[in-house]
């Protein structure tokens, strides 16, 4: 305390005397006055001591009280908008809704869809499909590496007629189209309500844009093996799919789910997001329930109990997004389900030390290896 200006330095020399001011004050008080008033004098001058005192404590103190009364200010604030989300959101479930598609997100900006060449990208062409009336959605067809030279300059017919040489295609379910020079067709589209795709997301007419676009590709591509790869939450809606092809015996070569999770629930639960309110007194009644109330379940752990076909799942153990836990759960149970009896199950995890984290297990100079490998295996299974 005797280092501190405000502390008990203040009771031996305040501030306003100490100094060559101050002693110059301290003489004032004496200066040319007869030495019988000297007694009262210096009775004036400790009182004039005392009222500084007493005033740079005020001072000190209505500062800092003014500073602690903002910061409570705000505290309180905090603490009411914190309070108040959880109730926002189970009154409003379409907030929950929002937060879980993230459709109204773009990045990158300003691009031009309508215009895949404008991002380097000569060999794909740009289709708008029609899957219910009032929704429009947009699709990119990107041609295998062997077919990039002819592809330049060519229009929407010769894409499609494209589909039925002999290389096989995969409809990708919202993630980077990267595996075209593996020779592969490269099929992707935006959901209804994304991109420049005209209608409202939901989990149903998510699926039923993708069980037509994969019907359009199967118009077009004979016999060629068509498979199905979903990244993140389009893990959801390609178990979604495949489940419904299965169920009408029209199942695809394969599946592939990248950085898959169990359910919606769980994986709202595990999200970073959730961080902060995941020990909220409540939290699924809040926060999970609104989400099922919507219609949204995305419950890829109930579907591969009807899927029938070759799965391969790939996880980065770093994943921070998707836990890596709910990808090899899936596995576990997916690999001992009995619809998978007659079909080949892969989990293929990528080490933390790789840094591929939730999107960027495309970078890996394994996954042609890893993909020829499975996708061959596969149509050798789907052929027998």
């Amino acid at each position: 305390m005797a280092q501190d200006s405000g502390g008990w330095t203040l009771f031996m020399k305040p501030p306003r005397f100490a100094g060559e001011e101050g002693a110059a004050l301290r003489g004032s008080c004496h200066e040319g006055v007869p030495s019988f008033s000297l007694p009262a004098r210096h009775s004036h001058c400790a009182k004039m001591q005392n009222v500084s005192v007493f005033l740079y404590f005020i001072f000190l103190f209505s500062r800092r009280h003014g500073l602690w009364f903002r910061l409570r200010k705000v505290i309180l604030w905090l603490l009411g908008v914190y309070i108040a989300i959880p109730f926002l959101v189970k009154l409003c479930p379409a907030i929950q809704a929002k937060l879980v598609f993230l459709n109204f997100v773009r990045v990158p900006y300003f691009i031009d869809l309508k215009r895949p060449q404008d991002q380097g990208l000569n060999h794909t062409c740009n289709y708008y499909l029609q899957p219910e009336e009032d929704v429009t959605i947009g699709v990119w067809h990107t041609v295998p590496a062997a077919l990039w030279k002819n592809a330049r300059g060519k229009d929407q017919p010769w894409f499609e007629e494209a589909l039925g040489s002999t290389h096989p295609v995969i409809l990708y379910l919202h993630g980077n189209a990267g595996t075209s020079s593996l020779g592969y067709h490269v099929v992707t589209f935006d959901y209804r309500g994304w991109g420049d795709s005209i209608g409202s997301p939901s989990e149903r007419g998510m699926t039923y844009d993708a069980l037509h676009v994969f019907d359009w590709i199967k118009a077009r591509s004979g016999d060629n093996p068509v498979y199905i790869w979903g990244h993140s939450l389009g893990t959801g809606v390609a178990t979604n799919l495949v489940r419904r092809l299965c169920e009408r015996e029209t199942p695809p070569d394969a599946l592939i789910l990248e950085s898959p999770f169990t359910n919606i629930r769980e994986e709202a639960r595990s999200h970073p997001f959730s961080v902060i309110y995941r020990y909220f007194p409540g939290f699924d009644w809040f926060f999970l329930d609104p989400i099922t109330t919507s219609g949204i379940k995305f419950a890829n752990d109930e579907n591969v109990k009807y899927i029938s076909c070759s799965l391969l799942i790939l996880h980065a153990e770093d994943d921070p997004v998707v836990p890596f836990h709910l990808g090899k759960k899936l596995y576990n149970i997916a690999a001992t389900s009995r619809s998978f009896r007659d079909y080949k199950v892969q989990f293929v995890p990528f080490h933390t030390d790789l840094g591929y984290r939730h999107k960027y297990i495309y970078r890996s100079p394994e996954l042609p290896r890893i993909l020829r490998e499975f996708l061959g295996k596969s149509e050798h299974e789907h052929h027998h």
